[in-house]
């Protein structure tokens, strides 16, 4: 499977999506420039009802048929510090496959005191708490006990998305400034200027992290490409 597409040596494209996504960017609260690792793309599963209907001579009735299909909700390219890869000698020389086998790898990526950022792109136009509904029920399960700051910074992540309207084209950054400190930026289109909110609890923040590069990705591609990056860079 095509994991990414070279479009320049500017941007690379996530296949599935057609999404491009810049090689290195620039983000407010970052000490340089990160670097892509990967991209991926996410699928959720919905319910689409439909009305069957049935006629005999002079009489029908409509039926309403419920159908469950995947949907392509958005695209995520991966970026890090490039400093990273000095903290990585342990994984040089491995395959892609070997990679993606050991979870000590992105235990140790978001460990790094260096900045990690997960950039969102909108393949559809998506409501805020649709987007906020189906990210908790990945992320919550992995806040076993929440503590008054956790609740408050989930609070604060939610706060965000309701009753906001995410157009086809949104860009969502989530960025890993430490393991106890994100900044979160939504943008219709290009590289935010401001903060939207600052999340600071350790259990939300590495919650996230899990959800999207945990033994149980949410995007089975992006951590997939993640590695092949990784791979690559660390030979």
């Amino acid at each position: 499977m095509l994991w990414l597409i070279v479009v320049s040596s500017e941007y690379l494209e996530e296949p599935q999506t057609k999404v491009k996504y810049q090689t290195s960017l620039s983000l407010p609260g970052c000490s340089s420039s990160l670097s892509l690792l990967g991209t991926g793309q996410l699928w959720y599963h919905v319910f689409i009802g439909y009305n069957l209907c049935h006629f005999v001579i002079l009489s029908g009735y409509r039926e309403k048929v419920f159908a469950i299909i995947g949907v392509k909700v958005y695209a995520a390219g991966l970026y890090a510090n490039p400093s990273i890869f000095s903290k990585l000698d342990a994984w040089k020389g491995r395959s892609p496959a070997e990679l993606q086998k050991d979870s000590s790898l992105f235990d140790a990526i978001y460990q790094a005191p260096l900045e990690k950022s997960l950039h969102i792109i909108l393949v559809r136009d998506l409501d805020g708490k649709t987007f906020w509904d189906a990210l908790d029920e990945a992320l919550s399960p992995r806040i076993k006990s929440p503590t008054p700051v956790d609740e408050t910074a989930l609070s604060t992540f939610r706060g965000i998305f309701q009753g906001r309207p995410l157009q086809k084209g949104t860009s969502i950054f989530l960025t890993w400034l430490d393991t106890a400190k994100m900044l979160v930026f939504v943008t219709p289109e290009g590289i935010p200027s401001s903060v939207d909110a600052t999340i600071e609890s350790s259990n939300v923040t590495s919650a996230l992290f899990d959800v999207f590069l945990g033994g149980n990705s949410v995007s089975p591609s992006l951590k997939a490409s993640a590695c092949i990056g990784l791979a690559a860079a660390l030979k």
